[in-house]
């Protein structure tokens, strides 16, 4: 018979840092979601209100699952370039979707030869509340700038999730706060994302501006990009955390690739359609797509003082 131990040490045999877990009973912060939906943080996110009752009542996301797998996959390299325009640490490899799903299938896979009918893999798709699992399986605690933290690695991981029918021991929720009395991700945002602790307003987040805003940035917050034009790591690279604990991933998907820009204010600019899916639709820059990304280049550039190339 399949035991939790036993999942969880094929997790970590695929390169997984942590695993997890957890019931699909209903989300503790059904309310608060509700409220950040309606208060407009989503911004034009508008996937995320219509997977809300899914989100709230995870048992509704899989027919006849009962048990979330969660896993942690690090992705932090010290080498990552932040050269400007500045692109995150996760989008300077292959896609994470893929690189973590290959391997989350693959423990699927594990789960359906011993036994299981149902075990669905999801990677940052779906209406998986990732972070109230991971926290509820024991995986860490979630930081007042809404990452997951786990003690001992910090925040550079993506969370994945397999939903399955097996119905394995649940581990206890990671129920204590060690954030304590600082706040310095919250003061290291340059555009005040949030209003208050554990609470983002997406629209003012350089990650939402940057990857899901559709149209020109505002100009008082284009002003405050300081030079990222592809996702942000302010607020993780402030956390003490992150900081002390951080390791290099082992995952060889993450590793960041040679700057195929080299710093050029007109690198995409100069790109058509074609030259861009070739050189980066297997990356994270995809999703904005070559429109916003040159969008992005240029506020990025302007945000330190500089002119993109026309």
């Amino acid at each position: 018979m399949l035991t939790g131990e036993v999942v969880k040490s094929h997790a970590r045999s695929l390169g997984f840092i942590a695993c997890g877990i957890t019931d699909l009973a209903p989300t503790p912060h059904a309310e608060q979601l509700t409220a950040w939906l309606a208060s407009g943080h989503a911004g034009n996110m508008r996937y995320l209100h219509r997977q809300a009752k899914k989100r709230k009542s995870p048992s509704l996301i899989e027919m006849n699952a009962k048990r979330a797998i969660v896993v942690l996959d690090n992705y932090y390299s010290s080498g990552s370039s932040n050269s400007v325009p500045r692109i995150a640490r996760y989008a300077q490899g292959r896609d994470y979707h893929a690189v973590t799903r290959e391997r989350l299938e693959r423990l699927a896979e594990f789960l359906r030869q011993n036994g299981a009918g149902v075990a669905h893999a999801y990677v940052d798709s779906g209406p998986v509340p990732e972070r109230e699992l991971a926290q509820r399986a024991g995986l860490g605690w979630i930081g007042k700038n809404t990452m997951l933290i786990r003690p001992g690695a910090g925040s550079w991981c993506f969370i994945g999730t397999v939903l399955t029918d097996l119905e394995l021991p649940i581990d206890p929720p990671f129920d204590t706060d060690h954030c304590g009395t600082c706040t310095r991700c919250l003061e290291a945002c340059p555009t005040a994302a949030f209003p208050e602790p554990r609470v983002l307003d997406a629209t003012h987040c350089i990650s939402y501006l940057t990857i899901e805003h559709r149209g020109p940035i505002p100009e008082p917050l284009a002003d405050l990009l300081q030079g990222w034009a592809f996702g942000c790591d302010i607020c993780n690279e402030a956390c003490p955390w992150n900081i002390r604990f951080a390791e290099e991933t082992i995952v060889p998907g993450f590793e960041p690739r040679p700057r195929a820009d080299r710093g050029d204010p007109g690198h995409f600019e100069k790109l058509t359609e074609t030259e861009f899916d070739a050189q980066y639709g297997d990356t994270p820059l995809e999703r904005p797509g070559l429109g916003r990304m040159r969008r992005n280049w240029r506020a990025a550039l302007r945000s330190v003082g500089r002119k993109a190339a026309p």
